[in-house]
């Protein structure tokens, strides 16, 4: 893990890590950096396509509910109307749509994450309770595939930074 002073070193060192082919990196700073997500490759996310999944299942699922308990399950004819009577069925289709897409949005985001992470080896570094204040990190996983303990090292002390550190698991 590397300490950097400031977030333009951050971006710089970030772009240079993943250029050299590091794949599993993370950076950290006290305030968000939109540069940094791009800069460590970060540049999409399956949530979008987790919330539609989401909001398609809620609806269909809503539609159905209420076409079974109406036509299926308990027919009641009211004021002539067809059992089937779908403009009625809208209004909970449309409640049922926005609280599926709303929980997919909440737990997606959260396994997407992984979180909850109640322990992260990152905690265990010196200086890491400055992540929250003032300085900048940029971690290169063990579980990269490019990952050479040595290489990884020497190849972080040439980015510059202001202090380097092997966190222990």
């Amino acid at each position: 893990m590397a300490e950097f002073d400031n977030p333009t070193d951050l971006v710089a060192a970030a772009r240079r890590t993943y250029q050299a082919g590091y794949r599993r990196i993370n950076g950290y700073s006290p305030y968000p950096i939109e540069e940094l997500s791009e800069a460590i490759g970060f540049t999409h996310t399956a949530l979008p396509i987790i919330v539609l999944i989401g909001g398609v299942l809620g609806g269909l699922g809503g539609f159905f509910m209420q076409y079974w308990m109406e036509v299926i399950n308990y027919p009641l004819n009211v004021g002539g109307k067809p059992y089937n009577s779908w403009p009625a069925f809208i209004p909970i289709t449309f409640e049922c749509t926005i609280l599926c897409a709303a929980l997919a949005a909440v737990f997606g985001m959260l396994a997407l994450n992984k979180l909850p992470q109640p322990y992260h080896p990152v905690f265990n570094a010196p200086n890491f309770a400055l992540a929250t204040r003032d300085s900048f990190f940029l971690v290169i996983e063990a579980s990269d595939r490019k990952f050479e303990h040595d290489a990884v090292m020497k190849f972080m002390s040439g980015l510059g930074p202001k202090d380097l550190v092997d966190v222990e698991v």
